[in-house]
């Protein structure tokens, strides 16, 4: 049987579990958070105090802090790219709405909410220029990505495994300075977002753990092979205005970095989490190819370690289009 068969086959066997994956890792409509709990209500004759109010504490936030919060809510509002490469994953039928798909739509449903509350809150807020916002996130929907996993669903989860804790670990930082620049607001909504995401990491590394009982030789190759090829961010071809896909994206990890909210040791650390979480030192039963790769695969994070050591960012801030200088402190 080939190898594409193989996937599919496991993809069918798991798919009966969909269900419980469901009931165990998402929350029902009527229950979870909407964006409106956490916004002023423009229904309320106290909308313009509240708004006002908003105002006046963000002004208290510096640059890098926004051009972060700005990069991570245009991250989370290209979601249509997300969901779409998804639904081509092997074993992920939408035409005939198979369990997987109704997995993706609901992760997608859950995820929505993440961009929209973000972008109205960068709206009142009135310190970014959100016309060039809007227009990097209509250049990354148009240009899509290309996260380097094919159509291959062990791969598609290791990413997903990966991204999702990177997403959490994002969020719950700028949580944190927001927290700390007084803006108690954003913090807690920051803090609801990074929760999502945790949730949705535990799922997606569950579907890997799975796929280790069945078919552990190729699923160790698959996670060797996203390693190895390094996890791109979902915004990697961040564009501004009049400008091709060029290092927007690296200016907004280099003001990210600077101020604590995702390093390069962040990266090694979610490696050495999923590592851990899968035991994959503990696996048996591998073919020797496999076993190679488990070998690589344990010793890459002290590896990595390292090269981020001398990993040197920028101290000046890019200038992007989204953030006017003059607007924050």
């Amino acid at each position: 049987m080939s190898i594409k068969n193989i996937r599919l086959e496991v993809m069918q066997f798991l798919e009966k579990n969909v269900d419980s994956f469901v009931d165990q890792y998402l929350i029902p409509v009527e229950k979870i958070w909407q964006p409106t709990d956490f916004l002023p209500n423009s229904q309320s004759d106290t909308f313009f105090d509240e708004v006002k109010e908003l105002r006046e504490i963000a002004k208290e936030l510096p640059y890098d802090f926004w051009v972060t919060l700005v990069g991570d809510t245009i991250t989370e509002e290209a979601l249509p790219t997300y969901e779409s490469w998804l639904m081509d994953v092997e074993g992920i039928d939408n035409v005939e709405r198979n369990g997987w798909s109704k997995w993706i739509r609901q992760w997608t449903g859950e995820e929505n909410r993440h961009g929209d509350l973000l972008n109205k809150y960068l709206y009142l807020s009135g310190r970014v220029n959100m016309r060039e916002v809007e227009i990097t996130t209509q250049h990354l929907i148009n240009d899509g990505f290309d996260i380097g996993t094919g159509r291959d669903p062990y791969k598609n989860f290791v990413y997903t495994s990966f991204q999702e804790l990177a997403t959490y670990v994002s969020h719950n930082r700028v949580a944190q300075m927001a927290k700390k620049y007084g803006d108690n607001k954003l913090s807690k909504m920051c803090k609801m977002i990074a929760g999502d995401e945790m949730r949705h990491h535990h799922a997606y590394s569950e579907f890997v753990n799975r796929i280790f009982q069945v078919d552990p030789s190729e699923m160790m190759l698959a996670f060797q092979y996203m390693m190895k090829a390094k996890i791109v961010m979902p915004a990697h071809f961040l564009r501004e205005s009049g400008e091709k896909i060029s290092t927007a994206f690296e200016q907004f990890s280099d003001s990210a970095q600077r101020i604590g909210v995702y390093t390069a040791a962040d990266y090694v650390d979610i490696m050495q989490k999923l590592i851990e979480k899968w035991e994959i030192d503990k696996i048996s039963g591998l073919t020797d190819e496999a076993e190679k790769a488990r070998d690589y695969l344990m010793k890459l994070p002290g590896r990595m370690a390292k090269i981020s050591e001398r990993l040197v960012i920028p101290k000046e801030s890019h200038i992007f289009k989204w953030v006017e200088p003059a607007l924050v402190r």
